[in-house]
């Protein structure tokens, strides 16, 4: 099928933003953002479960008690991530590269099963990884997911509104195009703070 125009330049975003994100996290070599490569060494566990200040929300045992503020740990397994009902903290807690990294995996991996998967999966559905190379492959298998979902999306169904009925957000009231465009936001912003936590923690004292 033929990609719609008016989804080739985010289908050409998302691809970009995934691929500095790994780049940053996974190594050897990352763009420098002008086609330069400088050297990214791989991510470790103790860099993805680093809290730089205290009270931070992370990913914890499910037998631990929540972090700070936290009032559940979301996920499958013996894993999960720090998470609260609506209204949330304020002001809100800092999140750790294992909260940011799941977080973004779950909502690939959810929002891809509501656009054309079975449409049952929830945050509670999701694996959590407790180290970092388990993160980055729940992100990967996340990320191709969801682009099957954009690569199988016609012009009928980027305008359809509840196309995509993930039900953490407002997704079931939109237009899939603009939960398109929300999903390359959340890439983009959580990447760039996983990156600059990365730069944090190599020159932390």
């Amino acid at each position: 099928m033929k990609i719609p125009a008016r989804l080739v330049p985010l289908l050409d975003q998302f691809d970009f933003g995934c691929e500095r994100l790994l780049g940053r996290i996974e190594g050897p070599v990352v763009d420098s953002g002008n086609g330069v490569e400088v050297e990214a060494t791989p991510m470790t566990d103790a860099e993805y479960l680093w809290e730089p200040v205290p009270d931070c929300w992370s990913v914890r045992r499910q037998v631990d008690r929540p972090g700070a503020g936290a009032t559940a740990l979301v996920g499958a397994g013996d894993w999960g991530r720090d998470s609260a009902d609506s209204p949330h903290p304020v002001p809100p807690p800092f999140t750790t590269i294992a909260w940011r990294l799941t977080h973004l995996g779950e909502m690939l991996a959810v929002r891809a099963d509501h656009a054309g998967g079975t449409r049952t999966l929830t945050k509670g559905d999701y694996r959590v990884s407790p180290d970092a190379a388990g993160a980055i492959a729940g992100f990967s298998a996340a990320a191709a997911a969801w682009r099957e979902a954009l690569l199988a999306a016609d012009d009928v169904v980027l305008d359809r509104i509840g196309h995509c009925t993930y039900p953490h957000g407002s997704d079931p009231e939109e237009p899939f195009i603009d939960i398109v465009w929300w999903v390359n936001q959340e890439l983009l912003h959580h990447g760039a703070e996983i990156a600059l936590l990365r730069d944090l923690y190599r020159y932390r004292s």
